[in-house]
């Protein structure tokens, strides 16, 4: 078991695992277990550092997205002088995007189309327990999620029977895909906008989605996902009027650039944490 240990200033785990980019993590003593791909780390807060215990250091070093300097993102949020950015950049500097695993980003991205997270997370771990490796640990056992040719052995009556509903189709579709010859590899290599028009073309995935498995699965940080949150923030705190929320997408984008997918993330942890509030 080895240990990292890095200043909680711009690596809040809560924070980070709760804005929506994740759906497999659990409380864990005082902090969390998260799970990506077939690997465990246990993330939790020790005075001024977060730490991070983990047979699989440099995975999770990554994942983490510990080799950005978010010291530089945060400035350059406050630099724009909007109150509303710098409001959020303030309450969410804490957060990281993760660098997590494309397959799994994928699969799990296509079911949150009109869902929520609670029910997002509950069908991914009865897919995990239910076709998933199950694995041991330092912290207990666990389910890798599935590799495809394991998803490939569940039907989509199945997927329907472990919450996905209409998804299943899609969801099904995509293993079918994939199996026939789709490779993920290769959209890792695609620019923004390639790899933008290469996912929307997968049955299931819109706008929405698109933008975030390209910033949650693929790192592409000229991303920016709308949904509830970041629509009500644009409209209330940004006084928008765009009413197709794929242009308010490309407003966004237009406003911050590569940055676009780090100030998501502080407007979303903004918005939600004031609306929690109420």
């Amino acid at each position: 078991m080895e240990k990292i240990v890095f200043s909680s200033e711009y690596f809040n785990p809560s924070d980070t695992l709760k804005c929506g980019q994740i759906f497999r993590f659990k409380e864990y003593k005082n902090g969390y277990l998260v799970f990506s791909n077939d690997k465990i780390c246990y993330v939790y807060v020790d005075g001024d550092n977060t730490v991070i215990e983990t047979e699989d250091k440099d995975y999770f070093y990554n994942f983490f997205d510990l080799f950005t300097d978010y010291s530089k993102i945060f400035e350059k949020a406050v630099s724009y002088g909007n109150e509303t950015l710098t409001l959020s950049a303030n309450l969410g500097k804490g957060v990281r995007i993760l660098r997590q695993n494309s397959f799994e980003m994928l699969f799990s991205f296509l079911i949150s189309q009109n869902n929520n997270i609670k029910r997002i997370t509950n069908s991914i771990e009865k897919i995990c327990e239910r076709v998933g490796t199950k694995k041991s640990s330092p912290f207990g056992e666990y389910y890798a999620f599935p590799k495809l040719e394991q998803l490939k052995t569940l039907t989509v009556k199945d997927y329907k029977d472990l919450g996905l509903g209409y998804r299943a189709e899609y969801f099904y579709g995509l293993v079918d895909l994939i199996y026939q010859g789709f490779s993920i590899e290769n959209l890792k290599s695609l620019s923004e906008i390639d790899l933008y028009n290469s996912l929307v073309k997968i049955k299931g995935i819109g706008d929405k989605v698109a933008n975030c498995v390209m910033l949650f699965g693929f790192y592409k940080t000229k991303s920016f996902p709308v949904d509830t949150w970041t629509y009500k923030i644009y409209t209330e705190n940004f006084n928008g009027t765009i009413k197709n929320r794929e242009k308010v997408t490309e407003w966004f984008i237009s406003e911050f650039g590569e940055y676009s997918g780090y100030f998501q993330q502080y407007l979303f942890y903004y918005k939600r944490s004031l609306e929690k509030q109420k």
